[in-house]
Order: structure tokens, then sequence, then C-alpha cells
């Protein structure tokens, strides 16, 4: 069996899901969408990425036609016609098809489409011993220009950020504000560990507010390990005794250098695989069952 997509209200083979040129979804980037996982035939953070999902859509005034709850079913569903136990899902609402102009009046109906299937972003061995990251050319954008809470379907400045990270032989990307500070990496929140508490860019200067960031952090609460939003230069990369990415796809993953310079150790620490063990048997208990 062929893997179904569900577009505009009915499911189609991956090869007849097609959109209109004329989307303003493909020719702007007008659009919202959130990539989620499921475990065990559960999904993970299931509300709080349709919560997202629909406050990214609400600060583009993008209305989505269906009801969270509605919405929240139909990946339900997707997931069951693929029979996935583990997947990847990226549910996407775009603008709709409009005309070759910006004016968002002029689009129909918005285009809702789910995609699940499986997904390995990093190999294991980056999470074995560690992923080398640089930092990149690109800046992120200001907050002041485009919202980091806002999770859009124009994703140019992580791409950019990205291609930065092949061209440095590398799978990764640290991007710094206007300011010069630590904000995210290219796909994934980032985390420094000193002295026992973790440290984590603020979404005010363009980081977007994680879910799995947001597990972690409360994951180290119940270890007692305090958790601080902080403004942080790069050199204090190089201060800490670890540093790890978090993200839906990537999950938790060790940082064992950046620009070649090893952090901490050079090696995955105690506190990163600590928590790295517990978001695993919480993403294998928790969930919305399907």
């Amino acid at each position: 069996m062929g893997l179904k997509i569900f577009l505009n209200g009915k499911f189609v083979e991956k090869e007849e899901a097609v959109l209109s040129v004329f989307d303003h979804g493909l020719l702007y980037g007008d659009g919202v969408f959130e990539g989620i996982r499921s475990y065990n035939r559960k999904v993970f953070r299931l509300v709080e990425h349709m919560d997202r999902l629909y406050e990214s859509a609400s600060a583009i005034r993008l209305e989505i036609p269906v009801t969270k709850d509605a919405f929240a079913s139909k990946i339900l569903e997707t997931l069951k016609v693929n029979d996935l136990d583990n997947a990847y899902i990226r549910a996407v609402v775009t603008r709709g098809v409009g005309d070759l102009g910006l004016d968002p009046r002029k689009c129909g109906a918005p285009s809702i489409f789910i995609i699940t299937d499986k997904i390995a972003l990093y190999p294991e061995d980056f999470y074995k011993n560690g992923l080398p990251v640089i930092i990149a050319k690109t800046r992120r954008n200001h907050p002041i220009t485009l919202d980091p809470r806002i999770k859009s379907l124009n994703y140019l400045n992580n791409i950019l950020a990205r291609i930065d990270a092949i061209d440095g032989g590398t799978e990764e990307a640290l991007m710094l504000s206007l300011e010069g500070y630590i904000v995210e990496c290219s796909g994934d929140n980032i985390f420094l560990v000193k002295d026992g508490k973790l440290f984590t860019p603020p979404a005010d200067i363009g980081a977007l507010e994680g879910v799995t960031q947001d597990a972690v952090i409360q994951l180290a609460g119940k270890r007692g390990i305090e958790s601080e939003y902080k403004l942080m230069r790069p050199e204090e990369l190089f201060e800490a005794d670890e540093c790890f990415l978090t993200g839906t796809a990537a999950e938790i993953v060790p940082v064992s250098k950046v620009d070649g310079k090893p952090i901490g150790s050079g090696k995955p620490g105690d506190i990163t695989n600590q928590l790295r063990e517990d978001y695993r048997k919480l993403t294998q208990t928790e969930g919305i069952e399907y």
C-alpha cells in the first residue's frame, strides 16, 4: 500500500497530492505548519502542537476552517490509514489559491494537508558522540520583522543557515541575532549546561518556542536541574560544560564542537545523556492513542 496524504478533505496517493501553482503557500510561503511525532501509536504533545499551529495561523490572520479537535482527529486518522506505529507528521495550512499578487483577500479557501511518514534527521553516531556545528554567516531574522513564535512556511532564513552548515562540512549551523547573541540552530533550539544548570535563549530575540524545548525544561525540573532563559554570546559556548540541541525531529542531540572547538570534554555530557534517556521514556509513555 502506498503512502496516503490527507489533502483538502480527502485521502490521496502520495503521487496525486498536488496543489495549484497559484497557491500562496507555494508562491510566497504564506502559510503555517507543525512537525509532530508519534511513538508506539501515540502522538506526542499533540495538544501543544495544535495550539502552536492555530496561534501561528492567527498571527498571520489565516483562519483555519476546521476546529483544533477536528484537525487533530484528521492527524490521528491519517496515521491509522497509513498504519504507522512510529511516524513524523507534517501538518500544513496555506493561504490557498489566489492570483500572482500578494493580496491575501484574493485567496479562496485555505489548503490543508497532512503527511505522515518516517524520519531520521541525524545518523546515530551524532547521538552517541556528538554533533559538530558551525556558527552560520546568516543571521536570524529580527523579531520585529518576523515574530519567532510564528512557525511559517517561509523558511528561507533557516535554509540559508543550513546551506552555511553544508558549506562548512557539517549538518547544522547556529544562528546569531543581529546583535550577536546565540538564538537557535537552523532547525533546533539550543541549550548550554554550566555548573549543573540549563541555559537557553529567550524567544524575544528570534528563537522559536519549542515543544521539545519545553518538555526538556520540565524533565530537568523533575531532576532538580534549574533552567534559565538567558542572552548568551558565542564565547559562552566554550565556557559551557555541555551543549545540546532539541527539536521534534531531532529529539535531543548532543553538540561536540562548534567551529571545530570542543564543548566541554568534546563528548556528550552526563546531564545531556540523562535528559535524553528521560525524554525517550517520556515519548514512549505519553501521548494520544490512535
